[in-house]
């Protein structure tokens, strides 16, 4: 798997994640549901952004963000609405002075999608992502707080299939849903990537790189691996000191620096998400037995793997 799809594969759009609301200005949406990752999408419309510290952000029909928590923030009509509503776990809506609205709003949004929307009203998409593992989270370490995509730069055709799919109303669509808030994520990261004023990490600039590509791949699939600079560059076809130094350029530090993180993420998400014994997790990621990983995950993180577990 490429770097980009390991470091997403612990993060899971899940049932009943995915919520539509059909909204007449003046609204405003406060989210205190303490998602780690939540993506939002105006479908018809448009919605802002406005996280409690930073500067707010505009989102046009078909333009997606994707907002870190587990922080607060608001989504609204305009930065300075001031939110009626709150979004709790589960998408259950409340009022300001706690009266349960769930039922009554999800009604609403069904007769307006299968009815047609009133004038001036937001169709807004949203859904919310569970983050599990340190690998996951050197994704999220990449990011800003809130990712602002423009439909342009999504690449995809994602979009249409999700607001198509709003549109109906038939068996299955909550499972349909959920799967097309995972590839829309996808679509909405690679569209962020791939902007000209984009910045992105070394490891995925280099992911199309054909001896650097090659490599992290190869990294990535079997860490566990005896792998030398030497292996490494072997494999992909290039020298020795080619290799090292085309490495070290793309991707922004050296090829046995990147290796030893890259284990050690997995082998915390191991720790973390299973009950595999430390010895087995330690051959798992390419150390010899429990001790050798002990050794490196304390230098790196500062912990030993049982006091992390714990």
């Amino acid at each position: 798997m490429d770097p980009l799809g390991d470091l997403l594969y612990g993060v899971r759009a899940h049932t009943a994640a995915f919520c539509q609301a059909t909204l007449d200005p003046p609204w405003g949406l406060r989210i205190v549901d303490r998602a780690p990752l939540a993506l939002a999408a105006p479908l018809r419309g448009q919605a802002w952004v406005v996280p409690d510290e930073g500067e707010p952000t505009l989102l046009r029909t078909g333009d997606v963000a994707i907002v870190q928590g587990p922080e607060p923030y608001t989504v609204a009509d305009d930065p300075g609405t001031r939110p009626e509503i709150l979004v709790h776990p589960e998408n259950r809506l409340t009022t300001a002075d706690g009266l349960d609205i769930t039922a009554d709003t999800r009604t609403r949004t069904r007769a307006a999608r299968l009815g047609g929307p009133d004038d001036g009203a937001t169709l807004l998409a949203s859904g919310t992502y569970q983050v599990s593992g340190s690998v996951s989270g050197r994704l999220l370490a990449a990011l800003p707080r809130v990712v602002h995509v423009e439909r342009e730069h999504v690449q995809s055709s994602i979009m249409d299939l999700l607001s198509a799919e709003v549109e109906r109303d038939e068996p299955g669509q909550q499972v349909v849903l959920d799967r097309l808030l995972d590839l829309a994520l996808v679509a909405a990261l690679r569209g962020w990537f791939a902007r000209p004023a984009a910045d992105p990490p070394g490891w995925y600039r280099a992911h199309g790189d054909p001896l650097v590509g090659a490599a992290l791949r190869i990294m990535h699939d079997d860490p566990a691996r005896s792998w030398t600079v030497a292996s490494l560059a072997a494999a992909t076809g290039a020298s020795r000191a080619a290799f090292a130094r085309r490495f070290t350029t793309l991707v922004g530090q050296p090829p046995m620096t990147y290796l030893t993180q890259w284990r050690l993420d997995v082998a915390a998400g191991a720790l973390r998400d299973t009950d595999a014994t430390i010895a087995s997790i330690a051959r798992q990621v390419g150390y010899a037995n429990a001790f050798a990983l002990t050794v490196a995950f304390k230098r790196e993180r500062g912990s030993t793997p049982q006091q992390f577990r714990r």
